[in-house]
């Protein structure tokens, strides 16, 4: 047996033998490479036929396609106009041989895609498993966790939010009037608000009062972590779209250091609710005494009892998935629609009196500054906010992909599993829908205009079974946060340092934000506290 071995190495190991192991490898090597890029030329050709319906801007080659056209800059979203300008309503668009798209930015276009039954539909969007807009939760997996969520999101619930909204952005407010009586009053918005998002949201969620406007937090910087992580895997390198290459990088390790932290806070705040729950159910069903009026419940103890039509609720992996995506997805999004509305405020004096006016009108006979129940009756300050989340919405697109074929107007088909972005930054600003649609008109949104504007004209928080789940969350809390920054602060127009003036470059990142920051400059109003 030893003898044969030996002489089975020797064999192989002689030059011989090596180069035969060698000739084998590479030509199966060879085959295998060959074989996978003729699929994807075929697929290539194939798509290219199928998307003909559609204009196409011209391309580096038949090969490369777009690929390098699209970019994340103020640049970038100039382009975006380029298209709207010259296509009107739609065109494919080519990422070399591997991803073919359609985007759509005119109503008529979006609309069929948006509205298209779920059971039809897969919906990309952030999974915390997996650091890109991946395809999660579709056809009636996705529609039971709806139904289950729903009531999270009842006014009734959100209701009882507005208290929390007041406090954070008061503890926001009297951080700015510090600052301001040391001399700084031109400040960089985003990186406040998103504080007094997150320290919102975390209340919300999980009844945790982190002080993370005050200090640092390890679950506030983990989840801060993962949102540049993500950007800088997105637009840094393109061999970190690979899992396999990127989770041997030093990001992909620091990215599942804050993503094992964020797990982690989860997953114990969610059992332990899970606990005191089940040992309330004890202690009533033992006891005759009357339950006590209890605490107000947060978005945890809303999944917790939540059920479905089977009497079945959520297990704890999907209410640390959904409660995730809830304070991922709802902190940044609303921090940047806070902060533009702010912007367009300050540069727009006159619609930013009237909006104070408004709230003073509002709070009038009131003991303390704090906004209530009564949202409704900022009517012109909810104008300003909607013309604000056009002119400059947080989210600049939503991608679908569709399991059948999608007809659209002018006989054109969207062949199924084709990626279709949804531009709601192109639709927001096509020329053939909205009248100069560059400048800031609150007047657009007149309720007495509504007849006239078209259906899906307005897209901010996406439409149709998948839209935004936690729009009306944030119509609240964009409501109350900016009508108390405007009872509190007078606001013009600040100084970037890094631009050395007041101008703004927009930079779309995972929602949008400015390059270098955005800067207001703040003076406090000596209104009754």
């Amino acid at each position: 047996m030893m003898t044969l071995l030996h002489t089975v190495l020797a064999l192989v190991l002689s030059w011989t033998g090596l180069s035969s192991v060698l000739y084998i490898f590479s030509t199966g090597l060879f085959t295998v490479v060959a074989l996978w890029t003729a699929r994807l030329l075929l697929r290539h050709a194939w798509y290219t036929h199928k998307l003909s319906c559609f204009s196409k801007p011209q391309t580096r080659s038949w090969l490369l396609g777009h690929l390098g056209k699209m970019q994340s800059t103020e640049e970038g979203l100039q382009r975006v106009d380029d298209l709207v300008q010259t296509y009107k309503h739609s065109c494919c668009w080519f990422l070399g041989p591997f991803y073919h798209l359609v985007r759509l930015f005119h109503p008529d276009y979006v609309k069929p895609l948006l509205m298209a039954p779920g059971r039809v539909k897969h919906q990309q969007h952030f999974s915390f498993s997996h650091p890109w807009f991946v395809l999660i939760s579709n056809g009636e997996v996705w529609s039971r966790k709806r139904r289950l969520l729903t009531p999270a999101f009842h006014f009734d619930i959100l209701k009882s939010y507005i208290a929390v909204f007041n406090s954070s952005a008061k503890t926001m407010h009297d951080k700015w009037c510090r600052l301001v009586a040391e001399g700084k009053t031109n400040l960089e918005m985003f990186d406040h608000v998103t504080l007094m998002t997150l320290d919102s949201l975390l209340k919300c969620a999980f009844s945790y009062d982190s002080n993370c406007q005050q200090s640092s937090s390890e679950y506030v910087s983990a989840i801060v972590e993962l949102s540049d992580l993500i950007i800088e895997r997105r637009e840094k390198n393109i061999l970190h779209h690979w899992d396999w290459i990127y989770w041997k990088t030093r990001q992909g390790e620091r990215f599942k250091q804050a993503l094992n932290t964020v797990h982690r806070f989860t997953r114990d705040v969610v059992e332990k609710r899970r606990t005191l729950l089940n040992q309330q159910r004890e202690t009533e069903a033992q006891s005759e005494i009357a339950p006590t009026a209890q605490k107000r419940k947060d978005f945890v103890d809303i999944l917790l009892l939540t059920k479905d039509e089977d009497g079945q609720g959520l297990t704890d992996e999907e209410m640390q998935a959904e409660a995730n995506t809830f304070m991922f997805a709802g902190h940044d999004t609303t921090a940047s629609a806070i902060c533009w509305t702010l912007y367009n405020l300050a540069r727009h004096e006159h619609y930013q009196e009237k909006c104070r006016q408004e709230v003073m009108d509002l709070i009038e006979g009131r003991d303390g500054q704090e906004i209530q129940e009564d949202l409704s009756n900022l009517p012109f300050t909810t104008m300003c906010i909607k013309e604000s989340l056009r002119l400059h919405s947080p989210v600049q697109a939503v991608t679908r992909s569709y399991t059948q074929d999608m007809v659209l107007p002018g006989n054109r088909t969207v062949p199924a599993g084709t990626i279709c972005l949804v531009s709601i930054y192109g639709t927001h600003h096509n020329p053939t829908v909205w009248t100069n649609p560059h400048e800031y008109d609150p007047q657009r949104f007149d309720p007495s205009n509504k007849k006239s504007q078209t259906s899906h004209a307005f897209i901010p928080f996406s439409s149709g079974p998948r839209n935004c789940i936690g729009q009306k969350f944030a119509m609240v809390e964009l409501r109350v946060v900016v009508a108390l920054t405007l009872l509190r602060f007078r606001l013009t127009p600040g100084v970037n340092p890094e631009l050395g003036s007041s101008r703004v470059r927009r930079l779309p990142q995972l929602v949008l934000r400015a390059e270098g920051g955005l800067w207001l400059q703040l003076e406090p109003l000596n209104t009754p506290t």
